[in-house]
């Protein structure tokens, strides 16, 4: 039986992935807690509009597709007390709340790291500096896409990439919020209809085209592998596709580590 093996959330878009025990699928459709908050470049601090909905598109903010560097990065948020702490592996680099203070000292911190990285000159593009931290901390509304969703892959889909790739591949590099266990490789992206997880029923939207985000290393922040390449040339894909993207079908609920995954 398909079960889930890890879940995750990522409270600061393109940062630190905060593995989870439980999920909770809000109203919203989207996981509580996940991409509350967004460094975004200083044209791009209010959202654009797509199909009458708050569109923040990973291009106009710090996100590992053209900010690989970022992975370097551990990030801890503590939801209840609204603080961020930001560090380079032992050395700390911003532990601060999310008042107008706090948010200004860990924006000059992130700043002056991802100046000092190899993308740095990107940052400096006209209309990017200052940058903005904006979110309250506890909506759920920086996904790549206005309408959110929980993104799921199978691991098995993951261990089929990284037998054939020299550099190592694992779950973190696709940024999910559900792994599963016991799905053979890419069966996942064949699922239509309706998938529940426990006792929270889901319904398949679409699977997940992938970006030169894939291609960095969760450690070193560096791009090691040609991951869109491998899935087109090597697996025979169309576009480079990993994992699916759902959308709770009964209000959503709360999802576990364990959970056994039903088809159909």
């Amino acid at each position: 039986m398909p079960h889930v093996r890890a879940l995750f959330r990522y409270p600061l878009k393109g940062f630190t992935p905060e593995p989870r025990e439980t999920l909770t699928v809000g109203p919203d459709e989207r996981v509580e807690g996940d991409r509350v908050l967004a460094f975004r470049f200083a044209d791009s601090a209010v959202p654009e509009d797509r199909d009458g909905l708050d569109y923040w598109p990973k291009t106009r903010g710090l996100a590992l597709v053209d900010f690989p560097g970022l992975a370097r990065l551990g990030v801890t948020y503590d939801a209840a007390g609204q603080r961020v702490r930001v560090a380079l592996g032992d050395d700390v680099l911003a532990d601060e709340g999310l008042d107008e203070e706090g948010r200004e000292r860990l924006t000059d911190a992130v700043t002056a790291y991802v100046l000092g990285t190899p993308d740095g000159r990107r940052l400096r593009a006209e209309g990017r500096l200052p940058l903005r931290l904006v979110g309250d901390g506890v909506a759920s509304r920086f996904q790549d896409r206005p309408r959110g969703y929980v993104s799921l892959h199978g691991s098995a889909s993951v261990a089929a990439l990284d037998a054939i790739t020299d550099a190592r591949v694992d779950d973190r590099r696709f940024r999910s919020n559900v792994v599963l266990d016991g799905v053979a490789a890419w069966a996942e992206l064949g699922w239509t209809g309706r998938v529940t997880i426990g006792d929270v029923a889901f319904e398949v939207q679409q699977p997940i085209g992938r970006c030169v985000a894939v291609h960095a290393n969760p450690d070193t922040g560096e791009r090691d592998a040609r991951l869109l390449q491998t899935l087109t040339r090597d697996i025979g894909q169309d576009a480079p596709t990993l994992g699916i993207l759902l959308l709770p079908a009964d209000g959503g609920g709360v999802i576990r580590v364990g959970d056994e995954v039903r088809i159909g």
